[in-house]
């Protein structure tokens, strides 16, 4: 009997699925299991370049599975790219990417691609990356504020895709008329964000871990400082900022879990009313709800660091204009001088002298009286 296992959404034991697996952009088929649901819709899921996907109508009921290498249609010409998703899934994800269903926005899948279609493919891949240099050289003979990151050539070699960065809006009319005179391809423009070129290229984060923007993320959500304040990380411009020169991603992750522990703590305009004088808030340990107070308000003075419920407790009894004595305790906490002991007796210089003094008396004997010894007889 033949075995097959099931991972990664069936797709054991498929071309190609080995690749697919280990993509931020592959999609778990938890429907794959039934088999009413691949033969639910004929549009299939397929990816390019980078995060280029597309959902194509397969009109031809070709036999597609994932891991498919497929010509579809484009313009002008023909595309390749890889069928990643089949069946009912295909209809939830076209839903909830917004995907319009209009006749004229429906594009075909054509073929499975032939080794003719493949060899056009590598020929046109192989020209992308001399095509980003001598774009960025272009660029910057025409003073374009821009960076060009990433090139894509379409699977006919017809068509090329320009990834660039700007910070402001670039005037890029002439740079079209220049690229196409240049690689006789028809031009295409798509502005993305400094994120996205680090999640194109890659890296290893300070954690010590491959890259979020490259290994996982497809959303990205913009990053405050306000997250960092929430947990009390120091604002330090160098260590907030990612590979991306922009803040970090990962400040969001635990941003929520801070803010509603915070809820739980005393606001941190309070002042605190103590015999000893008015103190004020230095620092907040959210993880450990203990809070540290200065007596000074512009600088750490006479530090204290007390837990949440004794803030609480101050602050009900300066409502009640009752001060305590400390923020310690209500009590009088008097200090004892310390005694230092020095356990190995080392705190005389002249601890070896006394040594040997010690020493020359224990080697004496006592000399007899001879006088008293006569005296006796």
């Amino acid at each position: 009997m033949d075995y097959k296992l099931n991972i990664g959404g069936c797709c054991m034991n498929k071309k190609g699925c080995s690749k697919l697996q280990d993509n931020k952009l592959n999609v778990y088929d938890w429907l794959c299991d039934i088999p009413e649901s691949q033969y639910a819709t004929d549009f299939v899921e397929v990816q390019f370049k980078n995060t280029r996907k597309g959902y194509y109508l397969n009109s031809t009921k070709i036999p597609l599975e994932k891991g498919d290498v497929v010509a579809v249609e484009s313009s002008p010409g023909h595309d390749i790219g890889t069928v990643t998703l089949t069946g009912q899934l295909v209809l939830l994800q076209m839903k909830k990417n917004r995907v319009r269903m209009e006749p004229s926005d429906i594009k075909r899948v054509y073929r499975k691609a032939k080794s003719s279609d493949l060899e056009k493919y590598e020929a046109a891949k192989a020209r992308e990356h001399e095509t980003m240099i001598r774009s960025r050289k272009i660029a910057e003979d025409l003073g374009l504020q821009m960076k060009i990151g990433d090139v894509e050539y379409q699977g006919d070699g017809n068509k090329a895709i320009f990834y660039y960065i700007a910070d402001d809006r670039v005037d890029f009319r002439q740079l079209i008329k220049v690229l196409a005179d240049q690689f006789r391809v028809r031009i295409e423009m798509k502005q993305i964000g400094a994120r996205q070129e680090a999640g194109r290229i890659g890296g290893i984060g300070p954690c010590g871990r491959e890259l979020c923007c490259s290994s996982w993320m497809t959303n990205f959500v913009s990053v405050s400082t306000g997250a960092a304040r929430y947990q009390d990380i120091s604002m330090n411009p160098q260590k907030l900022a990612g590979q991306c020169a922009k803040l970090k991603c990962c400040l969001n992750y635990e941003v929520d879990a801070y803010v509603e522990v915070q809820k739980r703590l005393p606001s941190r305009e309070i002042e605190l009313e103590t015999k000893d004088g008015t103190f004020y808030h230095f620092k907040t340990d959210i993880l450990r709800k203990e809070i540290t107070y200065s007596s000074d308000k512009s600088m750490p003075a006479n530090l204290v660091t007390i837990p949440a419920s004794r803030v609480f407790e101050i602050i009900n009894m300066n409502k009640k204009g009752m001060k305590p004595f400390s923020l310690d305790s209500d009590k009088e906490i008097k200090e004892k001088p310390q005694q230092v002991h020095d356990i190995l007796g080392q705190e005389s210089v002249t601890r070896f002298d006394n040594q040997l003094k010690k020493k020359k008396k224990k080697k004496r004997k006592p000399r007899p009286n001879n006088n008293n010894a006569k005296s006796d007889q």
